[in-house]
């Protein structure tokens, strides 16, 4: 039995992370302010605020085989560092794909330049300032993940479930989409990427991303999960820009819709991740899991991204006349 701390366990990756934990017979700790949520059965919960001089006063005396991080605010990664890093066996930081400075080239890897670590409140550049510290005080103990667009059942984004959500409110009606043509979709399934942070006793850095898939494919597959029999209305980038919709998520987007010349952000390579044991469930099968999931939450519910099923309407009208 292993004891895992999780700096962070009552948001949606923090709680799969436990789940996994705790299926895989360890003895996990959450150390959290607790407003994200409740902690799984079988955890220990350590209540604090990362943000106090004593945040971490109840488990720094205590020895950890894995600690995961998982924040991207700098004080609080290297206040973690500061009192816990010589209490942890190995570490592991779950980082972002948004470290890197370009998404220029399909099929990058981790040698990819990044960004310059010169902005807190840019996530991108904070995670890149984090992984420094990290190295810096760490060492060869360092598992550095960085994880593309996570899906899977839960997801608060809203991001990748738009699509089966929006099919099935539709039915047989139309519905708006960007051109497909020269896009993919790369996920990793929030639950493949929680047994692997949790089991991983590896170190270096790797981009925990699924195989690239057309985009095209993505949206098939929820059509079909969903039973959709209506018109996926097409219509090209300028058009939408025009009509204020959005790239990729937020209000009034057409979620993992991107610019052409970011597009190979959904390409990088996963060959680090797949020879490190990271574990892939078919694709096909997270999006029938989302679904599943959308439907019980409701597919007409308020959502943090995507077209609101009005918006939607309404810019479909303007395209008939």
């Amino acid at each position: 039995m292993s004891s895992v701390l999780v700096l962070g366990g009552t948001g949606w990756l923090g709680r799969e992370l436990v789940r996994a934990g705790l299926s895989a017979g360890d003895d996990v700790a959450c150390l959290a302010r607790g407003e994200s949520g409740a902690v799984p059965p079988g955890a220990e919960f350590v209540r604090s605020d990362r943000s106090a001089p004593d945040a971490y006063a109840a488990v720094a005396d205590r020895d950890w085989d894995r600690v995961i991080e998982l924040s991207w605010d700098h004080d609080f990664a290297v206040g973690a560092l500061d009192a816990l890093a010589e209490r942890a066996v190995h570490w592991t930081l779950v980082s972002t794909i948004s470290v890197y400075a370009s998404n220029s080239t399909p099929g990058a890897d981790e040698s990819d330049p990044l960004l310059e670590p010169d902005d807190p409140d840019d996530y991108g550049k904070a995670k890149v300032a984090i992984e420094h510290a990290s190295a810096a005080a760490l060492g060869g103990r360092l598992l550095i993940v960085r994880p593309g667009l996570i899906a899977g059942p839960g997801d608060p984004s809203d991001r990748f479930g738009y699509w089966g959500a929006r099919l099935a409110l539709a039915g047989s009606d139309n519905v708006l989409s960007m051109e497909v043509q020269d896009r993919t979709a790369q996920i990793i399934d929030v639950r493949d990427l929680a047994e692997f942070a949790v089991a991983s006793g590896g170190v270096g850095i790797l981009n925990a991303v699924g195989t690239s898939v057309p985009l095209a494919s993505a949206i098939e597959l929820a059509s079909t999960a969903c039973g959709f029999s209506g018109r996926l209305v097409v219509v090209d980038d300028e058009w939408l820009l025009a009509h204020d919709v959005r790239y990729w998520a937020g209000p009034r987007s057409l979620p993992l819709w991107l610019p052409l010349e970011d597009a190979a952000m959904t390409t990088r390579s996963n060959a680090a991740y797949l020879a490190a044991g990271g574990g892939l469930r078919p694709f096909d099968e997270t999006v029938r899991d989302v679904l599943a999931d959308e439907v019980e939450r409701g597919v007409d519910r308020e959502r943090r991204a995507g077209l609101t099923r009005a918006e939607e309407l309404q810019l479909l009208d303007e395209i008939r006349h």
